[in-house]
């Protein structure tokens, strides 16, 4: 069900509401979407269209993957705004370094 998720934010260009706007179900043959408001600005998409946007679901995916991997390997923002506090005071990088360490060490597609 979570590649029909992004197959559906790719097809909208943005994350719907999956409360209130979109809602998916599994059926036992695989994910579908149960309900489509009629509030969105596209009407709801046939299989063909979403499976015409499998590549850019996975990559969204995969980004959202990295992004959550992210949050866990940057600091707390306390420890942040004390680097960047440090850092304006001493005239050094280390908070520019160590996003740029989590951001290389976690590259998006």
């Amino acid at each position: 069900m979570n590649n029909l998720k992004y197959k559906i934010i790719a097809y909208l260009g943005k994350k719907p509401d999956f409360h209130y706007e979109v809602s998916m179900e599994n059926d036992g043959t695989g994910a579908k979407i149960a309900f489509w408001s009629d509030s969105l600005e596209k009407s709801k998409p046939t299989d063909d269209e979403l499976n015409a946007l499998s590549s850019q679901a996975t990559a969204l995916e995969n980004n959202a993957k990295i992004d959550a991997k992210r949050k866990t390997e940057y600091l707390s923002w306390q420890e942040q705004f004390e680097m960047i506090y440090k850092d304006q005071k001493n005239g050094t990088t280390t908070y520019k370094d160590h996003c740029d360490k989590v951001r290389s060490d976690n590259p998006k597609d």
